[in-house]
C-alpha cells in the first residue's frame, strides 16, 4: 500500500514545529505519556489542542481530537513506523488462529489495512465507513489503547475515528452467535468484507494486528 498515512494528512505540517515542545513540558513535568488524562493537563498540548479543536465544535469533538492528538504525539514520539498489512494477511488476522501477543512489536504505531475490507457503523442509522488503519500503544501493562481511523481518504476533508481502551479480550461473542468480524452489511460475505461491531472486536483485531506488524 502506498496511500499516505492520516498522520500525514493532520499533522504533517505541525509535528516537527509543536510536538517537541509537548515532549519537553511533558518531561519537566514528571508525567507518564501513555497518560492521557495527563497528557491533556499539559499547557502545550492543550494550546495546539484548542488550535485543532473547529471553533463550532465541542463535547464529543474535543474528546476525539484529544484522542488522535494523543495517539498521534505518541506515533511521532516513537518514531512515526507504519506497519501494513496485505488482504490475505488481513483475512488469516480474523479468521485464522489468532496470533499471540508475545513477539509482536511494540511502542507505538499505525497499522494500516487493506482499503475497504474491514467496516463498521459508528453511529446507529449512519452508513457503514471503511478502516483506514489503527494508531495502537500500551496504555498499561496491561492493556492497550487503540484509535480506529474510518472513512479516510484524499479526495474527502477530515475522517471518523471510534477509540477504545482496555486488556485484550481474547474470547469474543456476538449477539445471535455470528462470528466475530464477520460482516454485517448486505453482500459483505459475497464481497469478501468484514465488520467491527464494538470495542472488544476493535480491541482484538488491534491486539492481533500488533502482533503480526511488520515495517511497511
Amino acid at each position: 500500500m502506498s496511500r499516505p498515512a492520516p498522520f500525514d494528512l493532520v499533522f504533517g505540517g505541525l509535528a516537527a514545529e509543536r510536538f517537541p515542545a509537548i515532549r519537553d513540558s511533558l518531561a519537566r513535568s514528571g508525567a507518564d505519556p501513555a497518560d492521557r488524562d495527563r497528557f491533556v493537563l499539559d499547557s502545550e498540548a492543550t494550546a495546539l489542542l484548542r488550535e485543532l479543536v473547529p471553533e463550532e465544535g465541542a463535547g464529543e469533538a474535543v474528546t476525539e481530537h484529544l484522542a488522535l492528538l494523543h495517539h498521534a504525539w505518541l506515533f511521532w514520539r516513537d518514531g512515526s513506523r507504519v506497519s501494513t498489512l496485505g488482504r490475505d494477511e488481513a483475512r488469516i488476522l480474523v479468521t485464522g488462529s489468532a496470533p499471540a501477543i508475545a513477539g509482536g512489536a511494540g511502542g507505538a504505531r499505525y497499522i494500516q489495512f487493506p482499503e475497504r475490507m474491514f467496516w463498521a457503523e459508528l453511529e446507529e442509522g449512519r452508513p457503514h465507513e471503511p478502516l483506514d488503519g489503527l494508531f495502537v500503544h500500551d496504555a498499561t501493562a496491561s492493556e492497550i489503547a487503540v484509535l480506529a481511523v474510518f472513512g479516510y481518504h484524499l479526495a474527502r476533508e477530515g475522517f471518523s475515528v471510534a477509540s477504545a481502551r482496555g486488556p485484550r479480550p481474547g474470547s469474543l461473542a456476538r449477539p445471535g452467535g455470528s462470528p466475530p468480524f464477520a460482516p454485517v452489511m448486505a453482500g459483505g460475505t459475497e464481497a469478501g468484507l468484514h465488520s467491527l461491531t464494538g470495542e472488544a472486536e476493535l480491541l482484538e483485531l488491534a491486539a492481533r494486528a500488533r502482533a503480526a506488524a511488520k515495517e511497511g
